[in-house]
């Protein structure tokens, strides 16, 4: 990644429109979303931040468990590839799902911008997410379609003028919970991690199905704050802190249980 991209993008509302203008600001300082940078970097502050207690933590897995983690972990390691056939059509089918009858003129178009990418080529802002950021997007939109539409259109609560821009909002909650429940490591080194591989024993797609309750409530949590732009990362922050209190309720045994997952609508 680039550690000197600076750029991002927000998303005005436009009164009696669903179409969204990009802004663009140069200073990394004020960074929000669109920087495949900010991606790496940005984040690491809201959502890689490690308390000293979590070093001491280490929790055996059961060889279910271990092939659970191994399974998510090798979609982790995936590559957004824009060469790749499969890549493509997964892109295609996130356009066809977002837009049902709008054709899309290319994989390179500024279209894409309607989502919320941050230009007309989607694939610069998957380097940060990884081909799983993609496949979630996809999951939420064939899932749980009524709750996808609402968040891409933002159609729910007093919006502000200056908007998160979607599809990248997508790609940063990928990234926050991979580094939230330390999925990248061997086995769990926070409780948080522990809890939720337990869950994803239970439901190979807990780690999709998280994902969309993510995005819902970190919407949520958007509205409630009456957040613009610059309080992206707050957001990002508090979305985190609602996550971690649900995961430690003692009565979670599916990630379906869990109380934010009310939020979603089918």
């Amino acid at each position: 990644m680039d550690a000197s991209a600076g750029s991002f993008v927000a998303v005005r509302r436009l009164s009696g429109s669903d179409r969204a203008a990009a802004f663009h600001h140069s200073s990394s300082a004020e960074v929000v979303t669109g920087s495949t940078a900010w991606i790496g970097r940005g984040l690491s502050c809201v959502c890689a931040q490690r308390r000293d207690s979590d070093a001491r933590l280490s929790f055996d897995l059961t060889p279910l468990q271990e092939e659970c983690l191994q399974r998510l972990q090798n979609r982790i390691e995936v590559q957004y590839d824009s060469a790749n056939r499969e890549h493509q059509e997964a892109l295609q089918a996130l356009w066809c799902a977002a837009f049902p009858g709008t054709e899309l003129r290319g994989l390179i178009s500024e279209q894409w911008k309607e989502m919320g990418w941050q230009g007309k080529d989607p694939s610069t802002d998957f380097r940060g997410g990884g081909f799983i950021s993609l496949e979630n997007l996809l999951y939420f939109a064939r899932n749980y379609p009524k709750s996808f539409q609402e968040l891409l259109r933002k159609q729910n609560g007093d919006r502000a003028i200056w908007e998160y821009p979607f599809a990248v909002a997508g790609v940063n909650i990928t990234f926050m919970l991979i580094q939230m429940l330390d999925l990248q490591a061997v086995k769990p080194r926070s409780l948080f991690g522990a809890v939720f591989l337990k869950l994803l024993s239970e439901n190979d797609r807990a780690f999709d199905i998280l994902y969309c309750i993510t995005f819902k409530l970190m919407d949520q949590q958007w509205l409630d704050m009456h957040a613009t732009y610059m309080d992206f990362n707050m957001v990002m922050k508090s979305t985190r802190r609602q996550l971690e209190r649900e995961l430690l309720i003692e009565d979670i045994q599916r990630v379906e249980d869990m109380p934010s997952y009310r939020l979603l609508a089918r």
